[in-house]
Parts: structure tokens; C-alpha cells; sequence
């Protein structure tokens, strides 16, 4: 982890290698921890996709996520306890909806609809990794 000593420059070349670095991966993501020390009660970073990644159903029990579209586009589904669809949208950086922000406990995941997308997440609290009873065994 790289954490900021100076004013970072949020530009085409730290975005285009960051997509660099997905295309490449196995996950086909990749992300910039955005914070200044690992101690910082917060989670902010740039995520970049691209098409093909698999992100499971997941929820965040206890803080709200918020995501804000640099570049790209992907579609943002909810669903309920039992796995059913609530909601799908499109988020895009070039359209009406460029982010969101999904309220604590509220099942989701994300599907990246172009390569080169990037955006900026945001969650409270210190990063912890998902446990199991976090991850949708299954969607309807």
C-alpha cells in the first residue's frame, strides 16, 4: 500500500495505468488506496473494472458505500434477503446518474459495462475484508 505524502493528481495518467493494472489482473480490478495513513477511520479509493470482472452479491452490515463514476460505466443491481432483484441501474460518468450511495446491509454487486471504468469508493470505518455471512450464496 502507497499511502499520500503530497497532493495527488487524480489524471489520465494515474487512471489509464490503474486500467493498465486491471486488464492484467486475474480479478480484472484493481484499486488506489486513497487514504493518508492505515490507521484513517475511513476507506476511500479509486476502483478500476473492467468487463468480465466478478464482483459477488455482497453487503456491508454495519456502513453505507458510496461510488461516484470518473470514467465508464457499470450497472449497479440490489436485491433482497432471498435473492431477488430489487433494483438495476446504469451509472456512467457521461450520463444523468454518475454515482450512488447504498445504505448499510443492503445486498449489491456490480457489473462493468466498459473497459477503462474507474471510480472512486468510499465506506466508513477501518477496511475490513468481507466474512461469508457477507457473500450471497445465491441470486434469484
Amino acid at each position: 500500500m502507497i499511502f499520500m505524502e503530497s497532493v495527488l493528481k487524480i489524471d489520465k495518467e494515474l487512471l489509464d495505468d490503474l486500467s493498465s493494472q486491471a486488464k492484467k489482473s486475474d480479478r480484472l480490478r484493481q484499486n488506489f488506496d486513497l487514504r493518508t495513513n492505515p490507521d484513517v477511520e475511513s476507506q476511500r479509493m479509486l476502483n478500476a473494472l473492467e468487463p468480465g470482472t466478478i464482483i459477488p452479491v455482497h453487503r456491508h452490515k454495519d456502513t453505507t458505500e458510496v461510488i461516484v463514476m470518473i470514467r465508464g460505466s457499470i450497472r449497479q443491481n440490489t436485491y433482497s434477503d432471498d435473492g431477488s432483484l430489487l433494483e438495476s441501474f446504469v451509472v456512467s460518468a457521461k450520463q444523468s446518474v454518475v454515482g450512488f450511495s447504498i445504505p448499510a446491509g443492503v445486498w449489491h454487486t456490480v457489473e462493468c459495462l466498459e473497459e477503462g471504468t474507474v471510480y472512486i469508493e468510499c465506506k466508513d470505518g477501518k477496511y475490513a475484508p468481507l466474512v461469508r455471512s457477507d457473500i450471497m450464496e445465491r441470486v434469484v
